[in-house]
């Protein structure tokens, strides 16, 4: 029903205007006695067989839902009744930021994908905290960290401290968002040496913790062999927990939508099924160079659970899901969790 009716009729509206539409049904329709147990019913899948404890967290099936859906932790509560696993709100700022100037957000329909330049809009750390107040532990959260936009580069790293402590009794894992191509003056956080020294803020004031959290790094799907060399070698030296592979792709070769339409939409991060082949081939890469030595969250066009099983495959532990979930509908993550039982 969903790709047949309710997505025909989403997607003649603009996306960004249709995802808070759709955020403002879904909160009304909770509050709808008996509404969460349906929803559950119908398409959460529970099996001891799915659980995975990866980085000291046990996630009761390894299905999420990537950052950049939730910002502002609104909805997570909600959404938690569709069958994931864990939920990863933000990017969140230290301070409120409108993002890029709309229009910002694009679908490429004959793709299966979605260009964005949101620019980590967000209602930043006190929303964010206000709204995890509201948790009711049914899965496990993870906090994507960001910076402002107008921060100088000299106080980037003083943001992503900001965020980290104001977040850490809130959420259970973070990510240092380093990777988005929609923030301005980003070339800084693709600099190793500047990664050692942001990582090491943050581990050491998550050691100062008495419970200290996983702290991930989220990386390009445009990186070549040498830049993931890099890559492996940074997690070695600095400890990280794990990897998510990976953010938006400035490449938009092979794209079905015409050049006339690319070139009105403008620069932006491509998602979905265009990032799929690259995404799976980074988690490869890094899982074999690595010899499976850290934890990979793989994102990046599952649309299907196909698409989700070649990721497990390629080395990753855990999925998230992001545009598939836009273009296939909630059962999406049902049909994963199925899948993954019947070839586990």
């Amino acid at each position: 029903m969903y790709k047949y009716i309710i997505r025909p009729l989403l997607f003649l509206v603009d996306p960004e205007k249709v995802h808070y539409f759709t955020f403002a049904v879904l909160k009304a329709i909770h509050k709808i006695p008996g509404v969460a147990a349906i929803l559950r019913m119908c398409f959460q899948v529970t099996d001891k067989k799915l659980e995975r404890t990866v980085f000291g967290l046990t996630f009761k099936n390894p299905v999420g839902l990537a950052a950049g859906f939730d910002k502002n932790a609104v909805l997570y509560n909600e959404l938690a009744n569709f069958g994931f696993g864990f939920i990863e709100i933000g990017t969140v700022t230290p301070e409120a930021q409108a993002g890029n100037p709309k229009k910002r957000l694009f679908r490429l329909q004959d793709d299966q994908g979605i260009i964005n330049r949101m620019g980590f809009n967000n209602e930043g750390i006190a929303t964010a905290i206000a709204n995890l107040k509201g948790n009711k532990k049914q899965l496990l959260i993870g906090g994507n960290l960001g910076k402002n936009t107008s921060t100088s580069p000299d106080k980037y790293t003083d943001d992503y401290c900001a965020v980290f402590t104001a977040l850490h009794p809130y959420v259970d894992y973070f990510v240092l968002n380093v990777s988005c191509p929609n923030v301005g003056s980003h070339a800084k956080l693709n600099d190793v040496a500047y990664l050692i020294e942001l990582i090491a803020a943050v581990q050491g004031l998550n050691a100062k913790e008495a419970v200290q959290r996983p702290i991930l790094l989220k990386i390009a799907p445009d990186l070549n062999e040498q830049q993931l060399d890099e890559i492996i070698q940074l997690v070695t030296d600095t400890g990280l927990d794990g990897v998510i592979a990976s953010n938006t792709s400035v490449n938009r070769s092979n794209l079905k939508a015409s050049e006339a339409l690319l070139s009105s939409i403008g620069n932006g991060g491509v998602s979905g099924q265009p990032t799929k082949e690259r995404s799976t081939k980074v988690i490869q890469y890094l899982s074999d160079k690595s010899n499976q030595s850290f934890p990979i969250i793989g994102v990046g066009g599952i649309h299907s659970a196909a698409d989700a099983l070649e990721k497990l495959e390629a080395g990753a532990t855990l999925v998230q899901v992001f545009t598939g979930f836009i273009y296939e509908g909630p059962a999406l993550v049902k049909r994963i969790n199925k899948a993954i039982l019947k070839n586990s």
